[in-house]
């Protein structure tokens, strides 16, 4: 698939990236060397900074993989804020801990293990951002069980939205993970609980406000 952004843009954008610190940058090599899909730097920082313009504190993840977004989150909600990691391989539990244990910000990190849709229920709310990055199927559940437990003016922010540009053209049938991402799309931007702008940064990054 061509990439979302012509090559030469998205070149010159990660040029301008600061380098990141040591754990960020092992985390890169790790994702990049056995295939671990993360939201890169662009995006972590583009995560950073929104959590930090809306002030949050108590914020859930769907979908953690190996904690690299975690740990952007843990970052931006400080000392006093809580972030849910979830993930249902214990192998990519037992990672988050060590990296997030050795950027000195475990204590901020709730390490849940399993469905993301469960834990969210077993946990209170409510939140003041979800970060959406679960199998693309169940992105149209995310919008369902998200929505309601994210405060006003709170943030629903997600990963993936333009899928390598398979959204643009009519999925096949067997394709759930492109009709999945396509019927969320078309929810965020109908539903008149959210403002929603799609950002084509990476894979297409969707920032939604819950209006009050």
């Amino acid at each position: 698939m061509p990439p979302i952004l012509d090559s030469a843009i998205e070149h010159y954008l990660n040029g301008l990236l600061p380098d990141r610190d040591e754990v960020l940058t092992e985390m890169e090599a790790y994702a990049s060397s056995h295939r671990v899909p993360i939201i890169g730097p662009a995006c972590g920082r583009l995560l950073y900074q929104l959590a930090r313009l809306i002030g949050a504190r108590r914020v859930f993840e769907m979908g953690s993989a190996i904690g690299y977004s975690t740990l952007w989150l843990a970052r931006a909600v400080g000392e006093s804020g809580s972030v849910f990691y979830t993930d249902g391989d214990p192998e990519n539990v037992r990672r988050a801990k060590a990296y997030l244990e050795r950027a000195g910000l475990a204590d901020r990190v709730q390490f849940l293990v399993g469905d993301a849709f469960e834990r969210l229920d077993s946990v209170k709310g409510p939140f003041d951002l979800i970060f959406n990055d679960v199998d693309k199927h169940q992105y149209p559940l995310v919008f369902e069980k998200a929505l309601p437990r994210i405060r006003p003016g709170g943030l629903l922010i997600t990963d993936n939205a333009l899928w390598h540009g398979r959204v643009a053209r009519k999925a096949a049938k067997e394709d759930a993970d492109t009709r999945g991402i396509q019927r969320f799309n078309e929810l965020i931007y109908s539903s008149p609980q959210l403002f929603t702008t799609l950002i084509p940064l990476r894979d297409g990054f969707t920032v939604c406000r819950k209006e009050g």
